[in-house]
């Protein structure tokens, strides 16, 4: 996936203080989405360390914790050896390259994953293919900020027309919202962000 790279550089020291509260305040959005999840599976696409999935893992019945960057992998493969975790699993796999026919959920989450996806909208209609009939796709990402400009990540999304091009790949029942604002959020810049949730 997008910057993978850059991530397998940071993976030893991604679980900063910062991170760590950015990742609640997310969790805790996702988690006002959720449906009788207790028996349902769920993936934290694109999930880094896994800060957000570890936050929810007792709000599922399983979940599998999908990254590009091996080193990523290895610090989430420690945390659920270290808390001997039985329904939390990983997936090394980059869904811009491959294709997993088999892999199926009836949630997916992603936070602040979109952003470094540089054709989101392929992406976005993977995940539909993945989700059970009835399943949610959560998105956290950043709302359009035109004070960054980069090579690396999209500045953020407008809610609206992400709405309309996922409404287009078949996603219904689509609602989203601005959840949180902070100072020096997104590369230096003050930011809010977006919670979006879309079911197949």
């Amino acid at each position: 996936m997008g910057n993978t790279d850059k991530f397998e550089r940071i993976a030893g020291t991604y679980d900063t203080p910062e991170r760590i509260h950015i990742a609640k305040v997310s969790s805790d959005a996702i988690r006002e989405h959720l449906a009788d999840a207790k028996s349902k599976n769920a993936i934290d696409f694109g999930c880094g360390t896994g800060l957000v999935g570890m936050n929810l893992l007792n709000d599922f019945h399983s979940m599998l914790f999908l990254d590009a960057s091996p080193n990523m992998m290895n610090q989430i493969q420690q945390k659920i050896s270290d808390s001997n975790l039985s329904n939390a699993h990983t997936l090394c796999f980059d869904f811009e390259k491959s294709e997993l026919t088999d892999l199926r959920a009836d949630y997916i989450f992603m936070a602040q994953v979109l952003l470094h996806i540089e054709d989101y909208e392929f992406i976005l209609s993977r995940l539909f293919d993945v989700l059970h009939e009835g399943g949610h796709l959560l998105i956290v990402d950043f709302n359009k900020n035109e004070h960054i400009v980069s090579d690396l990540v999209h500045n953020g999304f407008h809610q609206e027309e992400l709405i309309g091009k996922m409404t287009k790949m078949g996603y219904g029942n689509i609602q989203s919202k601005t959840f949180y604002a902070g100072d020096n959020l997104f590369m230096g810049q003050d930011a809010t962000m977006f919670i979006l949730d879309a079911q197949k």
